[in-house]
């Protein structure tokens, strides 16, 4: 039910998406062929940009309960996919600087293990369950972005069903916390993929690209590279601006 009212309130009203910003890795770098890597000195001039703009960074929780209640105004959601190790060591300093807060995504079958699903990047050590555990009492959203990091829509039900219910319980374990949030790895998202989420009774899902299955469970999202300076995050912004609505 909760999910038919927030589809009818987005579509009716006009209202927009909310902003929402996706980065995977934050460290210092000398090959990224899957450009999924921000150096910590570019990540810190990105804060202060928000920051200077009026916007605020924040966990996908925090915003998704903020504009249930009407108070969203200069939010923006910082959402770390993955789980890497560099997130507890780079992102979450940096974060406490500026104020913000964000949500990382955590592939609960791989912690402390690498992303072996680049075979063509370098290797990335994932965060161990410790820094999870860290991360979380820091005040850090933990999310589920799966167990295997797998293409969801490739999957029969029983896996899909695993990958979201499964990872959930596992996280929920690890830090003491709900799990609120899932990221579909890839944005491989349908409607049955979808369903699952729902059911598995997620608050809400990030997905990458806008679709027919765009929702609070299916939620667009804002790459951000290494390239984005100032003037291409004013530019991103305003685009949002301009296409948020559905």
């Amino acid at each position: 039910m909760t999910q038919t009212v927030s589809k009818r309130t987005w579509r009716d009203t006009g209202r927009p998406f909310p902003y929402v910003l996706m980065y995977h890795s934050v460290a210092v770098y000398q090959r990224d062929p899957y450009l999924v890597t921000v150096d910590p000195r570019r990540f810190d001039q990105q804060l202060r940009w928000l920051r200077d703009n009026g916007l605020r960074g924040v966990s996908m929780r925090e915003l998704m309960r903020a504009r249930r209640a009407g108070e969203a105004r200069g939010l923006v959601g910082l959402t770390f996919d993955d789980g890497y190790a560099d997130f507890a060591r780079n992102v979450v300093p940096a974060l406490q600087r500026h104020g913000c807060t964000g949500t990382v995504f955590v592939i609960a079958g791989r912690i402390g293990g690498d992303n072996e699903w680049d075979p063509a990047g370098p290797r990335k050590r994932l965060m161990t369950a410790d820094e999870v555990r860290e991360v979380a009492e820091a005040g850090v959203e933990v999310g589920s972005h799966g167990l295997l990091h797998q293409h969801m829509s490739y999957l029969d039900d029983d896996e899909l069903v695993a990958e979201a219910v499964e990872s959930r319980d596992l996280l929920r374990e690890l830090t003491g916390q709900d799990v609120a949030g899932f990221c579909y790895p890839y944005g491989d998202v349908d409607q049955r993929v979808v369903d699952t989420v729902t059911a598995a009774g997620y608050e809400y899902g990030c997905a990458i690209w806008r679709s027919e299955v765009s929702g609070p469970h299916a939620l667009p999202r804002t790459y951000i590279g290494d390239r984005d300076g100032a003037l291409r995050l004013r530019a991103k912004h305003l685009r949002h601006r301009l296409t948020g609505l559905r």
